[in-house]
């Protein structure tokens, strides 16, 4: 069963995946996500539907249009494997496969938990990807989160019975949500209001599984963008006032939380002898 579903999973996501590649180039645009079909960039062509299965078919092109041998860009089959993976890394994380029965209120706490953070994935990809391109996080994505993760994870607090995490989640987006704002007023170059919203979008979700994934995800966030920012100075890629997308990090670090935010919030305690 397990495996199964994480073959089906891994798929889904793929196909995901492609319809993100859309979503990242069409979204900072103001272009419609559905209309009109994928073409190529190059001769116009719409893409066919046999030239439009994820990685599959950029491999079989060799990367390359078929009408006009336009090459195409190998980061549209990493989206999609990048997407694959991230599902099935969420559904592995949060599925609790023996009481995954839809038909029980365990279940559908299950269920409800595994879809929010599937969505977590699929726009923290996307939102990554647009803030590299354009240093935005398009309100577009970002706000459409917080009702769609507060429904998801209300239901799953409702179903288990578990309002302690649904208070959490709230006060965790709050918190992150805050704090960022702070910063945004103290530095308005250095942090922008997108990366305020989304901070509340991840707050809720780190606060739904605990405080030391906050934490974790909140400080690794900086760790990471900082280690970033540096190596690109030393590299003389970028000076002190050049401006560096920090959504990403902001993504990275949750992720980094999600996975492995309590072990590393214990052994950081253990590390001071607070433990």
């Amino acid at each position: 069963m397990i495996a199964a579903a994480t073959a089906l999973t891994g798929g889904f996501g793929l196909l995901i995946g492609s319809f993100l590649n859309v979503v990242i180039f069409r979204v900072p645009a103001g272009r419609s996500i559905v209309n009109p079909p994928s073409a190529c960039g190059g001769c116009g062509n719409r893409i066919r539907p046999y030239d439009n299965v994820p990685v599959l078919s950029w491999l079989l092109l060799r990367g390359k249009c078929r009408d006009c041998s336009t090459s195409i860009s190998a980061r549209y089959p990493f989206v999609e494997l990048l997407t694959g993976v991230a599902f099935v890394a969420v559904v592995l994380r949060f599925a609790p496969w023996e009481a995954f029965e839809i038909s029980t209120l365990a279940g559908i706490g299950a269920l409800a938990e595994t879809l929010a953070f599937l969505v977590l994935a699929g726009i923290g990809i996307a939102l990554a990807w647009i803030d590299l391109d354009t240093q935005r996080l398009p309100d577009a994505i970002v706000l459409p989160s917080y009702p769609v993760l507060a429904v998801l994870l209300g239901t799953a607090g409702l179903a288990t019975g578990e309002y302690g995490d649904m208070l959490r989640a709230a006060l965790g987006a709050a918190i992150l949500w805050g704090g960022y704002l702070l910063m945004a007023f103290a530095y308005p170059r250095g942090m922008g209001l997108g990366d305020v919203k989304l901070a509340g979008v991840i707050g809720m979700a780190l606060g739904w599984l605990g405080w030391p994934e906050l934490a974790v995800g909140a400080f690794a966030a900086f760790l990471l963008g900082g280690a970033f920012a540096i190596i690109l100075v030393l590299a003389r890629r970028a000076g002190r006032g050049s401006g560096i997308p920090f959504g990403p990090w902001m993504l990275a670090g949750t992720a980094v939380a999600i996975f492995a935010g309590d072990p590393i919030w214990h052994g950081y305690l253990r590390l001071v002898g607070l433990e």
